[in-house]
């Protein structure tokens, strides 16, 4: 006997998982949007819940146990790797930079590197040899152009990137974040969570160490490291300033439409707020958003959406200068020069004196 006559019919059928996801995005209102008016009644009632969603580590009197692993004098000032407790099992590297001929406290920024090889980028040394130097693309020697700047830089080196990569595990994925970040969802935690929280633990560093001007403390990163950014910048008081790279773009256009690694989502959060909430929770502290023109992965189009709400934030909060969005001449990359000009401006607006960085 003859089987059924099967007719196949796919542009009728929807077998893409995508394909109803983009539509639940697309029906999707998230709950704690901002909604206009007062903008620190809404910030009370977002920031709890993005904290609960991304199951960051609750602040800690864990002793730091700081370590100096070696210290070096480079052309532009001295630096130091150090070591730091962050939980009992977690230990961060880090490299602590400090201008040449400039007296403390000092401004500081934290930098972050994203998918990479590491910190080591930062002060644009080899991994392998910290004596050796190399030329690093894409302005990301980030903890350079803090001291062109005359700021000091923390280079924390992220969870699953770098020295801490996956060293215990027989068995793991290429991509280094993969396995900690799925770790970490079935704890009812987050990796990238777990990385704000790390920037905590770094400011209690600086705290320590009674040489940095905590009123000027700011956080920077590119990618993967301005997603960390924007994250600690929303749920981290004592961050004063915050210049994410290449990470900030409305989630339905980006990690919910092309392909990103799992230490870029949070879930639930979409039920929520969108990225421009998030980083909302800011306001009215300075911040530079900055953006490649021909970046693949956050299109440009929908990152100016975003800074759109962004700065409709900081309107309601009274700080529309103190919001500023770079857009450099490339791709997926940082681009100094223009995102330090636009720093530097709104922490220090011309003719307006100093800005009040604190918020209040």
């Amino acid at each position: 006997m003859e089987g059924p006559q099967v007719r196949e019919e796919r542009g009728e059928l929807s077998l893409s998982p995508s394909q109803n996801h983009r539509y639940l995005v697309q029906h999707t209102t998230p709950a704690l949007r901002f909604p206009g008016g007062d903008v620190a009644a809404w910030q009370e009632r977002l920031r709890p819940k993005l904290r609960e969603l991304l199951g960051m580590p609750e602040p800690t009197q864990l002793p730091l146990r700081v370590r100096t692993l070696w210290r070096s004098e480079q052309k532009l000032g001295t630096v130091e790797k150090v070591a730091f407790a962050a939980e009992p099992h977690s230990d961060v590297l880090a490299y602590f930079c400090v201008p040449r001929d400039r007296p403390a406290p000092y401004p500081t920024v934290i930098c972050l590197q994203g998918h990479s090889t590491g910190m080591h980028v930062s002060i644009a040394r080899e991994h392998d040899d910290e004596n050796v130097p190399f030329a690093v693309d894409g302005d990301r020697d980030f903890a350079l152009g803090a001291l062109r700047h005359g700021f000091a830089a923390l280079c924390i080196e992220q969870r699953s990137f770098g020295y801490r990569r996956e060293q215990a595990q027989a068995a793991t994925s290429p991509h280094g974040c993969h396995d900690a970040a799925m770790q970490a969802l079935m704890l009812g935690r987050t990796l990238v969570g777990e990385r704000a929280f790390d920037v905590d633990r770094g400011i209690d560093y600086l705290t320590e160490r009674g040489d940095v001007d905590l009123s000027r403390l700011g956080v920077m990163g590119n990618s993967g490291g301005g997603t960390a950014t924007i994250y600690a910048a929303a749920l981290l008081d004592r961050v004063r300033f915050a210049m994410p790279s290449c990470a900030f773009c409305t989630y339905a256009d980006s990690v919910m439409n092309i392909y990103h690694c799992a230490d870029n989502y949070v879930p639930g959060l979409l039920r929520w707020a969108e990225a421009a909430d998030v980083l909302g929770l800011f306001a009215p502290k300075p911040v530079v958003v900055v953006a490649g023109r021909d970046d693949p992965i956050f299109p440009l189009a929908a990152v100016r959406r975003a800074f759109d709400d962004l700065r409709t934030i900081y309107a309601a909060s009274g700080a529309d200068r103190r919001c500023r969005l770079v857009i450099g001449d490339g791709g997926h990359r940082f681009y100094e020069e223009q995102a330090w000009q636009a720093l530097l401006e709104v922490l220090d607006p011309p003719g307006g004196g100093r800005a009040d960085a604190s918020g209040s």
